[in-house]
């Protein structure tokens, strides 16, 4: 990927590189159980763990591996989730997004923004030629937001994942820059 060190803004938020001052309120987030239902990894049980994961993602940031984005409330100013794009692979120009955003913050469009943003992003600025999710099937908000985004499911991996014991499948999503180009120039 190039230069990853990007901000990026909508409407209602700023996407910005994480800091270590995000560490408490990536904390707050991540550590809830109800965020965390769906991921493939267990609640964040420390702050350490955010502090963590920030300087983690500021090192493959600068190493071009992948581009991990703050989302911030540009009304509040308040952090109030992530977005990324990883498992970058240059040759095929393919990436891998997720996201995750507070519960409190569930419900009000973010996602679709901020999603919406760094697709456009990787689409235009890296010229990617494919992105990829991956979601627990059983995690329906995030599959509606993935198809009101233009993803198309194009798979389901059975039994793909075992978090504290709960056995879960895997949803294959895929956008490809084609599809993602028709979907916004009709709007």
């Amino acid at each position: 990927m190039p230069d990853l060190s990007v901000t990026l803004t909508t409407p209602r938020l700023v996407l910005r590189p994480l800091q270590a001052a995000d560490a408490a309120a990536l904390f707050a987030i991540f550590s809830d159980p109800q965020v965390m239902q769906y991921w493939n990894t267990p609640p964040w049980d420390t702050e350490a763990v955010a502090q963590d994961f920030i300087r983690a993602e500021q090192q493959a940031m600068s190493e071009g591996q992948r581009l991990t984005l703050a989302i911030v409330d540009r009304e509040s100013a308040e952090l109030i989730g992530k977005c990324l794009l990883f498992n970058y692979e240059p040759e095929s120009r393919r990436a891998e997004i997720g996201f995750g955003i507070a519960s409190c913050a569930w419900g009000k469009g973010y996602v679709q923004e901020a999603a919406g943003e760094l697709l456009r992003h990787g689409f235009e600025a890296l010229e990617l030629n494919r992105v990829e999710a991956e979601i627990d099937p059983t995690n329906t908000a995030s599959g509606r937001a993935l198809e009101r985004l233009g993803f198309s499911q194009e798979g389901l991996l059975r039994q793909r994942w075992i978090i504290n014991g709960q056995v879960s499948d895997s949803a294959l999503y895929g956008l490809l820059s084609e599809d993602w180009r028709s979907h916004h120039s009709h709007r």
